[in-house]
C-alpha cells in the first residue's frame, strides 16, 4: 500500500526520491485518520522506520496545509534522543524529509559546541533535535524558545529513563506549551514509561506497531553452546564464518571490551572499541571508522552503543549475556533495520544455559540451538569462497603482460603449485579460525532433573582430590564443577565432602560430557584432579568423618 495522497505533495517526493515505494508498519500506524491531532504512545522495534514516522505525523501541525514551511524562526518542533549518535541521524532524517518544504532542521547535542547550537537557534529553525540534559542547557539560558512548539517527540524513551534523564525529560515537557502534542516512541512500554504519558499526554492513543517484546521478523535469534574457556574463541569463529560487512559484539563491562577488543586485533580483525571512558572525539573516529569500512567490528558495552545506526550491520554478537530482556532486545535491534535482515547470536556457556532460557523466555523470542562454527567449518568455507574468488580473477582479460609473467611461471612451476600459491596468497589475510572444545547441545529443554535420593545408582560418580583437609567448601566447589566439567548446576547431584578428597554426582545425560571436559586439565588450578568412580564405589562403609552436602 502507497503513502497516502493526504501527506504534502513536497513530502511525498522526498519519500519518491529517497526509494521509500511504500510504509512500514510504524508508518502507516501513526498516519491512520484517528491519529490525526492525538497524542501518540507508540511501541515500535528499533529499525522499524519510526524517525521517518513521526516525521510525517507532525507534518500537518507544522505545515498547516501548505506546500512550504513558513519562516524559520522559534521551532515549531522538539525532537529528544537519549544519545549525540541518534539524535544526529534524527535530524539527518528530517533534514531529507523537510529539505523539499524549505525545513531547517538544527541539532542540540552534547560534545558539540554550545556557542555554535546558539547561534543556529538564533538564526531560526523548524525542528530542533536534541539531547535531554543540552537541550535543558539551551532551554534554561534563553536561547531556544519552546514558545511556539507545535509538537514534541520523546524518541527511544525507554532509553532515556534508563540512562537517567527522567529529570530532564520533565523540565523540557514542563517547558512545552499545554497545547502542543506529545508523542513517545519506545522499544517497549515500561511502568516508567506509562507514569511519564499519564503526566505529560493527553487522552493518548497507545499505537503497538509490532508485538512488544515480540520476535523481531528480520532479526534471526541463534545460540552458541560454547565451553567456558572458548568463549573469546567463539566470538572469533562466529566473525569468521559471518558473511556480514560489518558487525557488533556487546561485552558487559569497560574491561571485557577492551580485553575483546585487544584479542581480536591482536587476531587480525579491523576492530574498534566503544565504552565510556572514550571522549566524544575518539568515539566519533571509532563510529567514521566502521561507516568508511576502515573497520569490520566494533566492540562495545551496553550504554555505549545507545543509538548507533550502522550501514550493513548484520551481525550482532553478544558476548556477554544482558541482564534483561530489555536490553537484548536493544542489543539486537542494531541489526535487522529499515527491512535488512540480520543475525543475532548468544554466546552461552553450559552452566549459563538456563539463564539464556529464562531471557529469551521473557523477550519472547525463538531462537535456534547449536555450537559456533568449528574450525574445519570456516575453513571449508574459506575454499569454497577463495576458489570462487580465484575463478572471478581467471575470468578477467589479462593484459601482455600479465600473460608473459604467467608463461614465465608455468613454464618454472607445476600449475597445481601455482594455483595452490594463489589459494595461500588470498587466505593470508584472513585471521586464523580457532580451535574449540565440542559441547553437547540439546536442541529444546534438557530433561527436568528429578528429585535425588541417597543411592548411587541414579548419576555417575567422580572423585575430586581435595576434601576438608584442603578447605573444600560446596561454595566453591559447585562453581568449579559447573566451570570445569561445562554443566549447569542442577545437573550436580550430592556433594560428600571426606577427609581427602571430595565425591559428587553428576547427573546421568551429562556425565559423558562432564568426563570428557573434566579430564583436561585447568591451567588455573593444575593441582586438582577428577575422576570417575567406579559403580557402586560412591558409598564407603565405615567412613563416618564425611560431610554430607545435598543441593
Amino acid at each position: 500500500m502507497p503513502f497516502s495522497d493526504s501527506l504534502p505533495a513536497v513530502l511525498l517526493r522526498a519519500l519518491q526520491e529517497r526509494g521509500y515505494a511504500e510504509p512500514t508498519s510504524v508508518q502507516a500506524a501513526v498516519l491512520e485518520p484517528e491519529t490525526e491531532g492525538r497524542d501518540l504512545l507508540v511501541s515500535a522495534q528499533t529499525g522499524s522506520g519510526k524517525t521517518v514516522a513521526f516525521g510525517l505525523a507532525i507534518a500537518p501541525d507544522l505545515m498547516g496545509g501548505e506546500d512550504r514551511m513558513p519562516q524559520a524562526r522559534t521551532p515549531l518542533a522538539l525532537v529528544v534522543a537519549p544519545t549525540r549518535e541518534l539524535a544526529l541521524q534524527v535530524k539527518n532524517e528530517l533534514a531529507w524529509l523537510y529539505a523539499p518544504a524549505g525545513g531547517r532542521v538544527v541539532s542540540c547535542v552534547g560534545g558539540m559546541d554550545p556557542i555554535a547550537e546558539r547561534r543556529a537557534l538564533s538564526q531560526g529553525a523548524h525542528i530542533v533535535v536534541g539531547t535531554p540534559g543540552r537541550l535543558r542547557d539551551h532551554l534554561e539560558r534563553g536561547n531556544l524558545v519552546p514558545d511556539t512548539l507545535k509538537a514534541v517527540v520523546l524518541d527511544e524513551a525507554d532509553e532515556m529513563l534508563d540512562l537517567g534523564f527522567r529529570e530532564e525529560l520533565e523540565a523540557i515537557l514542563d517547558a512545552a506549551p499545554e497545547g502542543r502534542r506529545t508523542l513517545l516512541f519506545s522499544a517497549t512500554v515500561p511502568r516508567a514509561i506509562a507514569t511519564l504519558a499519564e503526566n505529560y499526554q493527553n487522552d493518548a492513543l497507545r499505537i503497538a506497531a509490532a508485538q512488544e517484546g515480540g520476535q523481531h521478523g528480520d532479526i534471526e535469534y541463534r545460540v552458541a553452546v560454547v565451553a567456558p574457556h572458548d568463549m573469546e574463541r567463539a566470538v572469533v569463529n562466529l566473525l569468521r564464518a559471518s558473511d556480514s560487512p560489518r558487525a557488533i559484539v556487546f561485552c558487559s563491562t569497560r574491561a571485557a571490551v577492551a580485553r575483546l577488543h585487544a584479542n581480536l586485533t591482536e587476531r587480525g580483525f579491523l576492530a574498534v572499541a566503544l565504552s565510556g571512558e572514550l571522549t566524544q572525539a575518539e568515539r566519533s573516529r571509532a563510529l567514521q571508522g566502521l561507516r568508511d569500512g576502515k573497520a569490520r567490528v566494533c566492540v562495545a558495552t551496553d550504554v555505549a552503543a545507545r543509538g548507533i545506526d550502522l550501514p550493513d550491520l548484520n551481525l550482532v554478537i553478544h558476548a556477554e549475556l544482558p541482564k534483561e530482556p530489555e536490553t537484548l532486545l536493544h542489543r539486537s535491534g542494531r541489526t535487522g533495520r529499515a527491512g535488512r535482515k540480520g543475525v543475532s547470536v548468544l554466546v552461552v556457556p553450559p552452566s549459563r544455559r538456563r539463564f539464556a532460557e529464562r531471557l529469551l523466555s521473557a523477550a519472547r523470542l525463538q531462537a535456534s540451538w547449536g555450537e559456533a562454527p568449528s574450525a574445519e567449518s570456516i575453513r571449508a568455507q574459506d575454499t569454497e569462497r577463495l576458489t570462487a574468488e580465484a575463478t572471478t580473477l581467471a575470468a578477467e582479460e589479462p593484459t601482455v603482460e600479465e600473460l608473459d609473467a604467467a608463461r614465465a611461471l608455468l613454464a618454472q612451476s607445476n600449475p597445481e603449485a601455482l594455483a595452490a600459491a594463489l589459494l595461500r596468497v588470498l587466505r593470508a589475510p584472513l585471521p586464523a579460525a580457532e580451535e574449540l572444545s565440542s559441547v553437547s547441545v540439546v536442541e529444546d529443554r534438557r530433561p527436568t532433573r528429578t528429585p535425588r535420593t541417597a543411592s548411587a545408582g541414579e548419576g555417575a560418580w567422580f572423585r575430586l582430590n581435595v576434601g576438608r583437609d584442603g578447605k573444600a567448601d560446596p561454595r566453591w566447589i559447585l562453581p568449579f564443577l559447573c566451570r570445569r566439567g561445562h554443566v549447569a548446576r542442577d545437573e550436580i547431584g550430592r556433594i560428600r565432602i571426606l577427609g581427602r578428597e571430595t565425591r559428587f554426582e553428576v547427573a546421568g545425560h551429562a556425565a559423558a560430557r562432564f568426563a570428557a571436559a573434566a579430564r583436561k586439565p585447568d591451567p588455573a588450578e593444575p593441582h586438582i584432579r577428577v575422576e570417575p568412580l567406579p559403580p557402586g564405589a560412591a558409598e564407603e562403609p565405615g567412613r563416618r568423618s564425611e560431610s554430607r552436602y545435598r543441593r
